[in-house]
Formats: C-alpha cells, structure tokens, sequence
C-alpha cells in the first residue's frame, strides 16, 4: 500500500447522504465545493460515521444510501476494502424509530447483568442487521461529582458497579459480533468542579482504584475497542499520553483491538490543549500515544499526517502499527471476505427494517420496571389506593421527552429537525395512569422558568385530589441546551427552575404528595422528604419508562431498583460519592455533613425478604486464597420479592488510606413468596487488592470485614475474618469478580 491508502485507513468521513446537515460539516462542504465522494476516497476509508444517527433516515432508505456509499468506498480504491461503519448505541441503536432503551444508571440500579446483557445483544443485533459494525458504547466513567452533566451516562459511582454491568454490555453487544468501544480512556469523570473537558485533578492511587477497573474488566469481557477521554490529567491529554494508550492499555492490559478518537480529540490538541502548535504535531502525538483511527471526520489523519510523514516528523512504521490494528479488525469483521457485499433493504416486511420491534419494546420495558427505585414511602402511601383521584402535575408528568437521555436519538439528533414525527411511541406518566385511575393534571411549570400562576393553578388541582403525583426532573439536552447531559453541568445540586417552589407549594395544599423524579442526576431533597407521602426515582428510563413508573406507582409491579448513585444530603454544594476515606466521613472539625440522604445501593420495596446471618467458611482467608460468603434469605411470607445483596468490604488498617467500604460483590435475588435461599459468594483475596505506596497492587495480611447488607448505610450482618500470608503484588491478571451462586429450596 502507498503512504496515502495506508492514512486513509485511519481516517472517518461524517454522512452518507449528499444533503447531510450541520452535523457532518466537512463532508458538506466537500460536496458543495465539487467534489465527488468517489474522489474522497480514492485512497480507501477507515469508517463510515453515523449513516443513521445524524439525521431522521427511515431504514430502508438508510440502508440503499449506506449500501451506496460502501459501493462506491469499494469500488474507488484498488484494494477494494470497504469501510468500517459506528454508530452511537448508549441507550440503543441512535437512529430514528430504533428502541429508546432505559439510560445506562437505569442499567445500574437493576444491578442485573444478566439483564443488561440481553439487552445489548438485542441492541447488536439492530445494529448488525443494519450493516452497523461498531457501537460507541459503554461508557464506563466512575461518578465523582454528581454536578457533572454526564452522570446520567454512567453507570454510577461505584467502580466493582460499573465493571459489572459494562462488561455484561460488553458480552451482549460482541456477542452479534458488533464491536464495542469502552469510553472514556481514562479520567473522564474526575474532572475539576465538574466542568466538562476540564482538567482532571487525579493522584495515580485514585485513577488505578477507582478509575481503571471497570475498564480492566470490560477489556477482559472482550471489548475491541476503545476511545480516549477528552481531559488532561496532571497537564497531559489523554488523547497524546502513550503511556496510558500503549504502556497501560497495551503493553500491560494487553489490548490487541483498535484506539478511536473521541470527536475531534485530536485537532483539539491543537485548539483546545495547545500542546501541538498544528495539526501535523497533532496527529504525531496522537499516533506516537496510540491512537488508531481519527473520528468523526478527517482533520488531522489526512493532510497533516502525510506532511508530517513526508517531513520526517512521524516515522512510517507507526502509521503502519495503527494500520495492522484497523485491518486486523475489519478481517474479523469479515469486511476483507471474497464475496463481501453491503446489507441491503429488503421488502417492507423484512424484519430488519423494524427498528422497535415488540420484543425490544417488551424488553426495554423489563429494564425499565426492574430500575425504578422507591426512595421513600411514608406510612405506606403507595402503591396507590384502587380508585385514589390522582392530581398528576410538575413539568415532567406529561411529556415524552422526561423518558429520554441527552444520547437518546430524539434529544439527540430530532431536537434539531423540529416538525419532523418521532418515530417512537412513548407515552407519558399522565397517560399511563390515566388509564387506571381518575386524573387532572396542570403543568405546574416548566423544567426552567415558568408564571406564578401555573403554579397557582397546579395547586388548585391537587387541593382538589386524594393525593398528588408531582412529576419533577431534568431536559436532557447537549452543551447548556438541557439541565442534563454532555456540557450541561451545575453549579449546585438543588432542582432545576422553579421546581422546588412548585413542589413546597404542593405540599403547603395538605394532600398527600407522591414525587416522581425523572432525572439524569440525584438531587438534594432534604428539605422536603420528611414531608413526602413517597419519593420514587427514575433516572430517564427510556420508551416504555411512563408504563414502568405507572406500574410501580398502581402497585402491578413491586419496585426493584437500587441506587448507582447517592442522593445528597444538605450543603450540596460539595457532592461526594460513598468511597470516603475516614476524613471523607462527617467529623467534628468541618460543618460540612458530606452523609448522603440516600445512601448508594438504597431501594424499598413493597414486601421484604427475611435476611439471615451471613456466614463465612473460616476466621481466616489466605492472601493468595478464596473464602466462601453464605447469606440466608427467605421470602416474604405472601409476595414475591426481589433483593440485592451487597457485600462491602473495610479494611481495619491499611498501608495507605482507603475507603472506609467498598463493594466487592453484589447479586439480585428474585424470590417467590417463602421461598428460602442460600447467596453463595467465592471471594478471592484478589478482590482485597489496592495500590500501595510505591503505586504497586497489593494484598495485605490484616483484619477485615465483610458487611452484608441491603446498602451501603443498611447492614444486616459483619463478618470479620484475617488475612493471612505474606504481602502478595497482585497485577491486571488478578480476579476481578465474584463467583456467584443462589441455592435454592
């Protein structure tokens, strides 16, 4: 191959159709200016971006325009390779009509990998039957501040958490043999004050702990890709940091897929970063870290990457590195086969151009109901009593966009096509319980703004009801156009707009006051919860969310759902998650009270399993060994029921400071009504390691506990063990999960 048939291979182009819109700029104006597609990719193409995720395509008419362009891809350069083609799939596949699936901290408060990983494989096979081959998806950033817009992205603020439920993504997706791209690589979420693209203030003890696990394990899932993080860490961005893109994720995870680019993270070296003074020095950093292939579009991995080539600035074998990776892939792909031909569309009829077919929905629906968190549930007021007259009010109660995160394709991409039809049906919370019980409604006001009399009138209505549903919560939206999503950070965590007044108004009228929060973030409540007849959460629960929520609300289904995230008590002002140190804890030295109002892995439900003493199968556990961990449940005696049990483990005194608990292991165990169970847990001393002081993984010899319990602020049994040996250096190799077994009977 010539220098430019190799470059190319590592290059994307944004669009597939001739009349593309803002989002695809560099190839509309390529094409305005006259030249042909042919021509832009005569030497080869790396990737295709987004041919269904950029504008409202129908299917069939996305499928003959990608097949078109792949034709053409094939056809214009002499090795005939075609392209490698991503979309994004964080809450199923970004296209228009395609299933709206629940956001991923509803993934999280399922605690159900299982689930999650039936959902992805579902979500592959969408993906795949479309010609798609690779799915920017699972974000796997560790919540560290939750004022950070993205938080509704992540699966929460636990890192054993977020390993648990990505790899479960990881395996569905590459399961249909769609490749999966972990994000972001690595820090992401650590940035200062929350802002996002901020520096990242991050010591290496917390970014090996905290920050990289979850990646360690979705690598070890078989993830092939990954995308890097748009920070800088300590001054370098991640985006030109070889020895966090080769030395870590390569030399010692021993990665064999494909590095991408975040979008446009390499030019940004250049305009954001000034670490390159131009673009050849952009893509010379970006190549020598370790970065494969330039997404979205061609900026630096053309032109400038020739020039510098040409120049003697990059060495040629390093274009041929990346160049190994991305055909390496595209073979396993099988886009290098003799015979290989775009996906075509079939007749109307061909399932494949069904993109919420009612087996997705029923299974968008499932997670849904499985995530739904009952926070609080005083005295008992729900479920809801058979024919209570409802007053269902607040700005999220009756619209479809309060289902949908910032990555959902409707507040995505449709929020800039107004007028066009969603393609999806997606009911609201008014709707779904309008159908079972007697309902009035106003608006209340708005997510942001909003009169003094909505307010008046919403309490009006609920004066006049047995109880109220307020529905409050965020608008996803992108860079400051939503309360939540990507670059939509606060400043505090109090409810957006006039949401707080709306709802102390509501319960000055003396009607019991259910509140539903639909959001992409926890928020403080403290000053109204003791007032509350119920609080329940969903965190943005996709197309089927108003029907999960109606169901848990009317009773038809008990709610299941923990928290990924903890919910702020007073001075929110200064989040932090439950992985506190000692000095993290509230103390007598500071008036800040960090303890949360909700603790993480907090969830009521409607009937309660009886829990057992836990029971370890010593008073010891060997450095280099396994102990086994038995919780006992019973079922309630009349109802089904499901729990989540959650093992944290504290360390009484370590070489370095740590969390004062941590979880290590956790299962969801449905149970029938007196069913008795036996939650056995094979917990290698692996699963004890932390990075010492000479930035080493480490085992130590000490005493334990391991606190069983329903969250990490209710535990229901310590066992306290030692660990015995020697000092033991543990590497990426170590165990990283739980063997989990339910004995029933």
């Amino acid at each position: 191959m010539t220098l430019a048939e190799k470059v190319a291979q590592l290059s994307s182009i944004w669009g597939v159709d001739p009349d593309v819109g803002d989002m695809a700029p560099m190839l509309r104006e390529a094409l305005a200016a006259g030249q042909r597609f042919e021509d832009l990719v005569r030497d080869g193409l790396g990737q295709l971006t987004r041919p269904f995720g950029t504008d409202p395509v129908e299917p069939a008419a996305g499928l003959r325009a990608l097949a078109e362009r792949q034709r053409q891809v094939v056809a214009a350069n002499r090795f005939g390779i075609p392209a490698q083609v991503h979309e994004e799939c964080l809450t199923g596949l970004a296209a228009w009509q395609a299933t709206a699936y629940p956001n991923p901290l509803c993934w999280a408060a399922t605690f159900d990998p299982d689930l999650v990983e039936r959902m992805a494989a579902r979500i592959g096979t969408t993906m795949r039957g479309l010609g798609v081959h690779q799915g920017l998806a699972p974000v796997l950033d560790v919540v560290r501040d939750l004022r950070w817009g993205r938080v509704e992205e992540t699966m929460g603020e636990d890192p054993f958490l977020v390993g648990l439920l990505g790899s479960a993504y990881v395996r569905g997706l590459e399961s249909t043999g769609v490749v999966a791209t972990l994000k972001h690589f690595a820090g992401y979420s650590a940035s200062r004050a929350a802002r996002n693209h901020a520096p990242v203030a991050l010591g290496p003890r917390e970014l090996a702990d905290v920050i990289l696990p979850p990646f360690e394990m979705a690598l070890r899932a078989g993830a092939r890709s990954v995308m890097n993080s748009y920070t800088d860490t300590d001054g370098v961005p991640a985006a030109a940091d070889r020895a966090l893109l080769t030395t870590l994720l390569r030399d010692t995870y021993g990665f064999e897929g494909t590095v991408v680019a975040d979008y446009f993270s390499i030019a940004f070296l250049e305009s954001l970063h000034h670490v390159a003074e131009d673009l050849e020095e952009a893509a010379r950093l970006a190549l020598e870290a370790g970065i494969d292939v330039e997404l979205p579009s061609i900026n630096a991995y053309g032109g400038p990457l020739l020039a510098a080539v040409a120049a003697g600035l990059v060495d040629e074998k390093l274009v041929d590195r990346a160049l190994l990776r991305v055909l390496r892939q595209k073979c396993e792909l099988g886009l290098l086969d003799p015979g290989w031909a775009p996906a075509e569309a079939g007749t109307g009829s061909d399932p494949i151009l069904d993109l919420d077919p009612p087996e997705a929905r029923a299974l968008a629906l499932e997670v849904a109901r499985r995530s739904v968190v009952l926070l609080a549930n005083e005295g008992g007021a729900l479920p809801l009593a058979p024919g209570a007259r409802l007053a269902v009010v607040g700005p999220r109660a009756d619209t479809p966009e309060a289902m949908l995160g910032c990555y959902s394709f409707p507040m995505h991409v449709l929020v800039h096509h107004p007028g066009t039809e969603p393609g999806l049906e997606i009911r609201t919370v008014r709707e779904a319980l309008a159908e079972t019980f007697e309902v009035t409604s106003a608006l209340g006001c708005p997510v942001l703004g909003g009169s003094d009399a909505d307010i008046t009138e919403a309490v009006a209505v609920a004066t006049d009801a047995d109880v109220c549903v307020v529905v409050l919560g965020d608008r996803a939206g992108l860079f400051g156009n939503g309360t939540s999503g990507e670059g939509c950070d606060v400043a505090d965590l109090r409810l957006p707009g006039r949401q707080e007044e709306l709802l102390e108004a509501l319960l000055a009228t003396g009607t019991p006051v259910v509140a539903v929060l639909l959001v992409g973030r926890p928020y403080d409540l403290t000053r109204q919860v003791d007032r509350l007849a119920a609080l329940v959460c969903g965190f943005f629960p996709g197309e089927e969310g108003a029907t999960a929520v109606a169901d848990v609300l009317a009773g038809r289904v008990a709610p299941t759902g923990r928290l990924p995230v903890s919910f702020p008590g007073p001075g929110s002002t200064q989040p932090s998650t439950y992985l506190a140190s000692t000095l993290g804890q509230r103390s007598e030295v500071s008036s800040v009270d960090p303890t949360p109002l909700f603790a993480f892995g907090h969830g009521l439900s409607y009937a309660a399993a009886t829990w057992g003493d836990a029971a370890a199968s010593g008073s010891t556990w060997a450095t280099d060994g396994t102990c086994e961990l038995v919780v006992p449940l019973v079922g309630h005696p009349e109802q089904a029921t499901s729990e989540v049990v959650q093992v944290y483990l504290h360390d009484r005194a370590s070489s370095v400071v740590r969390p004062v608990q941590q979880l290590i292991a956790a299962a969801r165990v449905d149970l029938a009504a007196g069913e008795r169970t036996e939650v056995r847990f094979e917990l290698h001393a692996d699963l004890t390691s932390f990075t010492g002081r000479d930035l080493v993984r480490l085992v130590e010899p000490g005493a334990v506990e391991l606190r069983v319990g329903a969250s990490s602020a209710d535990i229901r049994s310590v066992v306290e063990l030692r660990l015995t040996g020697s000092v033991r250096e543990v590497g990426h190799d170590r165990v990283l999960e739980p063997a989990v077994t339910v004995v029933r009977g």
